[in-house]
């Protein structure tokens, strides 16, 4: 586990992972599971509608911007919408 002041983020050379490094070690998200993460609005509303799919095979991240809290993820399926807080990345982890 790092700690939650993560200080910088990359993608790996495949795009289907994103490492979080920190002073105090780092580690690594995969793309499916940031992707199926996400809770932007438009991802919720699938969810509730039941559109929302099982799982993302493949996908990869291919931007990242880092918004000071937190970073914003673009991935290879068009989507771009998703912002992940720092202590949420940290809970993602976790599971």
């Amino acid at each position: 586990m790092i700690a939650a002041a993560t200080a910088d983020y990359e993608v790996g050379d495949d795009l289907a992972s994103l490492r979080l490094n920190a002073t105090g070690g780092s580690a690594v998200l995969s793309a499916e599971k940031l992707r199926f993460a996400c809770k932007c609005a438009h991802c919720k509303r699938a969810r509730f509608d039941g559109r929302f799919p099982a799982s993302f095979p493949g996908i990869g991240i291919i931007a990242v911007q880092d918004l000071g809290y937190g970073i914003n993820i673009a991935f290879s399926d068009g989507h771009n919408r998703g912002i992940y807080p720092r202590p949420y990345l940290m809970a993602l982890l976790a599971d």
